[in-house]
């Protein structure tokens, strides 16, 4: 097999960034898409060249032609479905977040190990250069014994129908944008003692259980720090990480899609760098990675136990803030 043949589960407009392009430039073949509404399914896949147009997600799971699984759909669907990918057999691509919940997320992961199925979670910012030079630059000691890291992910608002205003769907911001921020603090916590705690959380609800900015403060084992700002009512994007050392800085300006902007500006003592990582899109090497561990059993660097993780995060700062898991 020279190329993975691909299954998308609905139509969704990340699957064109996330997918589709990806999977062209790369030589990869989307062979069926299902939605809701079929004519929608129609539209999407003249739009972006896939082969054939099936009448359920079920379809798509069960297609003897499909290789591999992507699922974008709404959040309260991808455990369901990543559940039944996995029961046909076949790896899963899934946006994050991996589940509705810790609970939740469990169950796919125990699946996942029985059956001997890859599914990982779509952080594809851990695969682009940008997050891998910052990694590099706490790693080999140039910013020094880590102090603090800042995650910022703003965003202007959906429209007042939008998917991630449901809580049935599993919305809210930190569902959505919040989710990046506690699964880079983690990453780094390798360089300062362990994984973080959640010291405190607030959050603002847009309606009653949905969150459309939630701020978190975090306590490393080392003593070192972080914090976390998100919205999803904001003028602007803007998807910032930024850490600093007893020796340095380093700033990311736009590590979740460094093909916009791929500076890493880089203050070391007085003097300041400023480096540019390539605009090649995040989700390309994401779906690079993806392929390579499906077709040659290359390493990857996220599983399912990240994703677990990475849920019972986002429950503690759902409690952290006086708010329940979705």
């Amino acid at each position: 097999m020279s190329g993975l043949r691909i299954g998308v589960l609905g139509a969704s407009r990340i699957a064109e960034v996330a997918l589709v392009e990806p999977a062209h430039i790369l030589g990869h073949r989307i062979v069926a898409c299902a939605a809701r509404d079929r004519d929608r399914a129609e539209i999407f896949a003249e739009k972006h060249g896939v082969e054939r147009v099936l009448d359920s997600y079920d379809a798509v799971v069960a297609d003897p032609e499909i290789d591999v699984i992507y699922n974008p759909l709404a959040n309260s669907l991808h455990a369901p479905w990543n559940l039944a990918a996995i029961r046909a057999g076949k790896p899963v691509l899934t946006e994050k977040p991996f589940a509705r919940d810790r609970a939740e997320a469990v169950l796919v992961a125990d699946a996942a190990a029985a059956a001997g199925v890859t599914v990982m979670e779509g952080f594809h910012y851990v695969f682009h250069p940008v997050t891998r030079r910052v990694q590099q630059l706490v790693e080999d000691g140039s910013l020094g014994e880590l102090r603090h890291i800042e995650v910022v992910m703003r965003m202007p608002a959906p429209e007042p129908d939008d998917l991630r205003w449901s809580l049935d769907l599993a919305g809210g911001v930190m569902m959505d944008l919040g989710c990046y921020g506690l699964h880079a603090a983690p990453l780094f916590g390798q360089y300062a003692g362990g994984i973080p705690e959640i010291a405190a959380a607030t959050a603002v609800e847009r309606h009653p259980g949905v969150d459309e900015s939630f701020d978190v403060a975090l306590h490393y084992p080392s003593g070192a720090t972080g914090t976390l700002s998100n919205s999803m009512i904001d003028p602007g994007y803007l998807f910032t990480l930024a850490l600093s050392g007893s020796k340095g800085q380093a700033f990311a300006h736009n590590y979740i899609k460094p093909n916009e902007d791929d500076r890493v500006t880089v203050t070391i003592g007085s003097t300041t760098t400023v480096e540019h990582l390539g605009t090649r899109t995040s989700y390309t090497y994401q779906l690079e990675s993806f392929a390579d561990h499906v077709l040659d059993g290359t390493p990857l660097p996220l599983d399912a136990a990240d994703g677990v993780a990475n849920m019972a995060m986002i429950d503690d700062a759902y409690r952290k803030a006086g708010m329940s898991p979705r």
